[in-house]
C-alpha cells in the first residue's frame, strides 16, 4: 500500500478534498486533527510544551489552551519551530502505526496523509507521491476568516508561516484546483484512477 501526501495552504480546502477521497473508500490520516489529540494525551509532548511555554499552555483539565499557544507561537518563528520539533515527530510515529495497521489489513492500494505542514517539515519525502490543493490567497483568507471567526491580520500571520503555494506546487505530483469555480470531483477521480493503476 502506497502512502500519498495531501497538503495545501490554510483555507485551500484540503479537508473537503479528503472527504471526497474517503467516499471512494480511500483511508485518510488527518495529521492536524491527530496532533491536537496527541497534545492532550501524550505526556511527553505535554511536558515539553509546558517547559517551553509555561504551565498556562494547558488548562487544569489537561487540554491545551489553543488561544494562548497561538498568541505565543505565531508572533515568534523560533518558538513555532521549537513547537513543531516537539509535535511533528510524535505525529509521524502515530501516522506510521496507522499505516502499518492499514497495510496489514490490505484493503486499499493507497492511503492519504493530510497535513498543513507536510512540505515545511520535510515529511512529504517519506511518502510515495504528493497532492497539493491550490486556491487563490484572497479566497483562502476569506474562507478562514469566516470558518474560524478570525481577524484578517491573524489569518495573514498563519498564511505567512506556511510556504508559498507556488513552492509547494513545484514539489507536487498532482495538483487540485479548489477555487470555487473548478469542479473538484473530475480532478479527484482522475488522480484516483492514476493512483489505482500506478500501484
Amino acid at each position: 500500500m502506497k502512502k500519498i501526501g495531501i497538503t495545501g495552504g490554510i483555507g485551500s480546502g484540503k479537508t473537503t478534498v479528503c472527504k471526497i477521497f474517503e467516499s471512494l473508500d480511500i483511508p485518510v490520516y488527518y495529521a492536524d486533527t491527530e496532533a491536537k489529540k496527541i497534545m492532550t494525551s501524550n505526556l511527553s509532548v505535554k511536558k515539553q510544551m509546558k517547559d517551553l511555554l509555561g504551565d498556562q499552555a494547558f488548562y487544569n483539565n489537561g487540554k491545551p489552551d489553543r488561544k494562548y499557544i497561538a498568541s505565543r507561537i505565531f508572533n515568534d518563528k523560533e518558538l513555532l519551530a521549537k513547537i513543531n520539533e516537539i509535535i511533528h515527530p510524535a505525529v509521524q510515529l502515530d501516522a506510521d502505526r496507522w499505516f502499518e495497521i492499514l497495510k496489514s489489513e490490505g484493503k486499499s492500494k493507497y492511503c492519504l496523509k493530510e497535513a498543513a505542514l507536510l512540505v515545511e517539515t520535510g515529511s512529504y519525502k517519506s511518502l510515495n507521491s504528493l497532492i497539493v490543493v491550490t486556491c487563490p490567497e484572497d479566497i483562502r483568507i476569506h474562507r478562514v476568516m469566516q470558518r474560524d471567526k478570525m481577524k484578517f491580520e491573524d489569518v495573514i500571520k498563519k498564511v505567512r508561516n506556511q510556504w508559498a503555494e507556488e513552492d509547494k506546487v513545484r514539489l507536487a505530483d498532482f495538483v487540485i484546483i479548489n477555487d470555487g469555480k473548478t469542479s473538484l470531483i473530475p480532478q479527484i477521480w482522475s488522480i484516483h484512477n492514476k493512483l489505482m493503476s500506478k500501484y
